[in-house]
């Protein structure tokens, strides 16, 4: 029996123009079902996608590499260019030259939905780099992957299939080849349970897995799905513990998470600092101290040790292996501070299980 062929890696790159010159396979927006003529909307709340234990299985899915970044909205009216969180906010200005950049890609009116991240030395993008970089200003390292299309020319696409949507976004990346940071995040329509499997041994965070036949729906749906080879949440940071190799550093961090009005206590992260990040947490934490625990319910001695309480304003990005029978996070290492996300909206994440 022939061993099956490892899927490859979608290219997430911006296209040649001879990729695809024929045309062949592209759509006129003007024939698109459930493309409507509309003014251009302000902002789309986005469409996020569901945690499951495993991708779904069926020819109507077809599955994407999941980025770690920011959310981004890209709203393009011919020279204002505004690049907005999943939140709304205007973030524009933090990403240096890359609202130029989109610009130029297109003239006229569009909005996009994609990522921005930073990529490491792999190729791979990598919050921490990506919190380093807006730290420092280095908005040179910012890329765009563009996986969606909301808005062209005065058609509201959101009643569109993803299939006809994603072929208009691709189409606009071959009249405009040479975009620099803005590139084309491609789709694979293949088992998805294996491109899980290959993302893995990649080193990628997981993949996305969408319904082609879908429109674009707001909030979180079974639409769209997530698959995790690591688990990777925001967390609220509801206190912290000094570093043992000086008073004005992080040693570990104490979060928890919302359940309702309620914060949970959710462990101690006591590693993924770099002596910069711990010094600049200690900086961004110590005007927030507070005498009493922010978290609801007991907490043992231990869990009270040594830490210095905190108003939970911040909310942190963690990686962690799994969850204990206690409800606490295990082996957990800060990747970084989330800005776009309010404290008030960290969950803890619920895997579910969808019948495909």
């Amino acid at each position: 029996m022939r061993k099956a062929a490892p899927v490859k890696r979608p290219r997430s790159v911006p296209l040649k123009a001879s990729a695809l010159k024929s045309g062949r396979g592209l759509v006129s927006p003007s024939k698109i079902e459930g493309a409507v003529k509309s003014a251009m909307p302000s902002f789309v709340e986005p469409c996020l996608a569901t945690l499951v234990a495993k991708p779904p299985i069926g020819e109507e899915w077809v599955h994407e590499i999941k980025f770690d970044g920011y959310r981004i909205q890209a709203r393009i009216d011919r020279n204002d260019v505004r690049l907005l969180t999943r939140n709304g906010l205007d973030w524009t200005d933090r990403f240096g030259g890359l609202a130029k950049a989109l610009a130029e890609f297109h003239r006229g009116k569009a909005i996009i939905d994609g990522e921005l991240v930073v990529e490491d030395a792999n190729g791979h993008s990598s919050f921490s780099a990506l919190a380093a970089a807006l730290k420092s200003g280095r908005s040179e390292k910012f890329v765009l992957h563009c996986f969606d299309l909301l808005y062209l020319d005065g058609l509201n696409l959101i009643g569109a299939t993803l299939r006809d949507r994603k072929r208009l976004l691709e189409k606009l990346f071959v009249r405009r080849a040479k975009a620099g940071p803005i590139r084309y995040s491609g789709h694979l329509a293949v088992d998805g349970a294996r491109m899980l499997s290959d993302a893995c041994s990649l080193g990628l965070e997981g993949i996305i897995s969408k319904r082609i036949d879908r429109p674009y729906r707001s909030g979180r749906h079974d639409d769209w799905l997530k698959s995790k080879c690591i688990q990777v949440d925001e967390f609220v940071i509801v206190g912290y513990l000094v570093s043992s190799a000086g008073p004005n550093a992080v040693g570990a961090l104490v979060v928890g998470y919302y359940d309702k009005k309620r914060l949970i206590y959710a462990g101690r992260v006591g590693t993924g600092y770099t002596h910069r990040t711990a010094a600049d947490l200690m900086r961004r934490l110590r005007p927030l101290h507070v005498d009493a625990p922010p978290v609801q319910g007991p907490l043992t001695n231990l869990q009270r040790r040594d830490v210095v309480w905190v108003r939970p304003d911040l909310v942190a990005q963690i990686e962690y292996r799994a969850w204990t029978g206690d409800g606490l996070l295990r082996h957990a290492a800060f990747k970084g501070l989330r800005e776009d996300k309010p404290a008030k909206d960290v969950r803890r994440p619920i895997t579910k299980v969808i019948e495909t």
